[in-house]
C-alpha cells in the first residue's frame, strides 16, 4: 500500500492507503471523499479534478493534451491541477499530497 494526503478546502487531511494500480479517483472514492468521476475514468469530464503539491507536480507523468484539454472546463484550475483518473499509483508516489479544489460538484452527494 502507498500512503498519500488528500488536503479538503478547509485544511483538514486525509492520509490514504492506496493500492498499486489504482488511480488517485478510485483512491478518493475510496475514502469518502467528494470526487465524483463522472466519466468513470474514460476522461470525458473534469469532475475528478485536484490540485497537487507543487513539491510532487514535477514528479508525476506529464498530462496527456486530452487531459489538458478537460482541465480547461475544470472550476479553480491551477498551474498544478490534474484529474485524479489519469494518476496511477505506484510506489513512487509514497507520500503524495493533493488538495480538493476550492469547488467541487460532486452529484451523488445532492
Amino acid at each position: 500500500m502507498v500512503k498519500v494526503t488528500f488536503v479538503s478546502t478547509d485544511g483538514a487531511e486525509t492520509e490514504c492507503d492506496a493500492a498499486e494500480g489504482a488511480s488517485l479517483l478510485e483512491t478518493g472514492q475510496a475514502a469518502g471523499l467528494p470526487l465524483e468521476g463522472t466519466c468513470e475514468g474514460q476522461m470525458a469530464c473534469s469532475t475528478c479534478h485536484v490540485i497537487v503539491d507543487p513539491g510532487w507536480f514535477d514528479r508525476l507523468p506529464e498530462a496527456s493534451e486530452e487531459e489538458e484539454d478537460m482541465l480547461d472546463l475544470a472550476y479553480g484550475v491551477e498551474r498544478c491541477s490534474r484529474l485524479s483518473c489519469q494518476i496511477d499509483i505506484s510506489a513512487e508516489l509514497e507520500g503524495l499530497v493533493v488538495r480538493l479544489p476550492s469547488e467541487s460538484r460532486d452529484m451523488s452527494r445532492m
